[in-house]
């Protein structure tokens, strides 16, 4: 199951097409980065303070950062193409008594939203994107986030070794991506963890404030 599920991740279909998605049936299982518990990265951040105001988890899988955030206080919602990854997380809300708003979306069309927040966050969802998918995402990723807001992504690095698993991404790619509309804060190395190994993948970790 974990290599189907990379190789799900490799197709980037889920977003086009979330009933039929292979994203959809890796989540029929436990696919390798749903780990049970929020990424550290995304801890560290709401520790420092840096979470702010109602809160987006873009590609939110099966919840636990969304979650996360929740139980300290935010105002959260979390979409994704996977209707299987959403009904698992609104179990996880259901049995932990967390109010958070779960919706299967398309993060290409998250204006029909109807709504912005203060902060968005990405945990993998950057990097399923192909070149032509990315300036779609970061248009519909500024319909959510209020000038003067921050997004924050997690994506795998261009430093993890091999070819396994999701597209590699580099800094260079990053503020390509992001080269208008944006003000790039910071890029700096963090671990993707995952349930093949304890020190998680190679990942970037990025700041960013919608002008």
């Amino acid at each position: 199951m974990e290599g189907q599920a990379f190789r799900a991740v490799r197709q980037r279909r889920s977003l086009r097409n979330p009933t039929t998605s292979f994203f959809d049936s890796a989540y029929a299982g436990t696919p390798p980065w749903d780990i049970g518990r929020p990424q550290r990265a995304f801890v560290s951040l709401e520790e420092a303070g840096e979470i702010q105001g109602p809160v987006l988890d873009v590609g939110c899988g099966t919840g636990e950062n969304a979650l996360y955030l929740s139980s300290r206080g935010h105002e959260v919602w979390g979409i994704d193409g996977s209707p299987t990854a959403i009904e698992k997380a609104k179990a996880k809300a259901h049995e932990r008594r967390l109010d958070v708003r779960f919706v299967v979306r398309d993060a290409l069309k998250l204006s029909r939203l109807g709504r912005q927040f203060n902060t968005v966050i990405d945990c993998g969802l950057f990097h399923v994107f192909d070149d032509e998918e990315r300036p779609m995402f970061v248009k519909s990723l500024a319909s959510v986030l209020r000038p003067g807001g921050r997004y924050y992504m997690l994506c795998f690095s261009e430093r993890e070794p091999g070819s396994f698993g999701p597209r590699r991404v580099t800094r260079a790619e990053i503020r390509n991506a992001f080269r208008t509309g944006w003000q790039l804060n910071s890029i700096r190395e963090a671990r993707f963890e995952s349930h093949f190994g304890p020190e998680g993948a190679w990942a970037w970790l990025s700041s960013l404030t919608r002008l």
